[in-house]
């Protein structure tokens, strides 16, 4: 009797997950295996939607960004006592010999407590363009969505210096500022604003107009969503909290714009890239580190071995236990900011 194997991707998506899927795909299947895809993410698991993947044409649909069986930002231990019970009942009507979840740390977080709960055969791996899971090198899309932020850092540089202003660029990062600090770097940002690193707008506005004094025409400033700004002792980033108790985000690039208009008296204009970053096509890197990961996964489920993630260490494709893989966020560390620190402001906050 064949495995019956199912794929979920959950969370916001990223370019790379349906190279994941291919590479995952392509390897059961050879292997006689059959393959289910969950629609939207662990909604589909909890509402009982499926989408077969048997004849999918794995190796024409790697290049696509997005994915095609949908995704959410649903998890079960949101109401674990409706939820978590629908999702098992899910897993034993389609017989289901193993369960294959794609996604960053809320997705792969559900993932690890069913298998440690529920003992369900889980085999993780990691999406995020936010590249904030501490058990891998790297995580697929974020690459991509690196890409997306330096172009247009660089193409805003062109209509900077035509009418001497400064542009204020936002990129995705609540947490860690990993594509802001990148991006920021590659695009030889004047100023990059992150949340590991709380920021004063008076050590900016001065770095700006000794820039200008100096001569410069304009001025890239890459701030992350997240990213904690003081200004005269107060924290200006929202101390509001949503419905998942985390800070809300986003308008931090037009209050810098603003300031900095105020402050100096330089014309400043913001960007909120958004949604962008997620978009497109993924870059030839993360359609083969996607490809490789999802590989992974199938070798995993194969040999019957649940309850770890794939992952790059040192240019490696590994597996590590998935409650290692969740049991942190990573942020950027003190090593990445002084390696760049002409790049960053001076440590800030109270």
């Amino acid at each position: 009797m064949s495995l019956r194997v199912g794929v979920l991707t959950g969370g916001g998506d990223a370019p790379g997950l349906n190279a994941a899927i291919c590479g995952l795909g392509r390897r059961l299947v050879a292997a006689g295996a059959e393959l289910i895809g969950f629609e939207d993410g662990w909604r589909g698991l909890m509402q009982d939607r499926t989408r077969s993947l048997q004849h999918e044409n794995f190796q024409h649909l790697l290049v696509y960004g997005g994915t095609l069986i949908g995704s959410s930002g649903d998890n079960p231990y949101r109401h674990p006592a409706t939820d978590v019970p629908k999702v098992l009942a899910t897993v034993r009507r389609h017989r289901l010999d193993a369960l294959v979840a794609i996604g960053g740390e809320g997705t792969l977080g559900a993932a690890d407590r069913l298998f440690r709960d529920h003992a369900l055969p889980i085999v993780g791996v990691p999406k995020t363009i936010d590249n904030d899971l501490e058990a891998t090198d790297f995580t697929f899309g974020f690459f991509s969505a690196v890409e997306v932020a330096t172009r247009a850092m660089d193409d805003l540089r062109s209509t900077a210096e035509s009418h001497a202003r400064v542009m204020v660029v936002e990129c995705m990062g609540r947490h860690a500022g990993w594509i802001t600090a990148y991006a920021g770097v590659a695009a030889g940002a004047e100023g990059i604003l992150v949340p590991e690193r709380p920021a004063h707008l008076e050590e900016l506005c001065g770095r700006l107009e000794h820039l200008r004094q100096s001569g410069a025409k304009s001025a890239i400033v890459a701030v992350a969503e997240g990213a904690r700004v003081w200004e005269d002792g107060v924290c200006l980033s929202s101390s509001e909290r949503d419905e998942f108790g985390e800070y809300r985000t986003g308008g931090m690039a037009e209050l810098v714009a603003r300031r900095i208009r105020e402050r100096i008296q330089w014309d400043a204009r913001h960007l909120v890239l958004g949604h962008l970053q997620r978009a497109g096509r993924p870059t030839a890197f993360d359609r083969i580190f996607a490809l490789r990961l999802g590989a992974r996964a199938a070798r995993l489920v194969l040999e019957g071995r649940f309850g770890y993630m794939a992952a790059m260490r040192a240019g490696e494709i590994v597996e590590v236990p998935l409650q290692t893989a969740v049991a942190a966020r990573k942020l950027i560390s003190d090593k990445f900011l002084d390696r760049y620190e002409s790049f960053f402001l001076p440590i800030g906050g109270p």
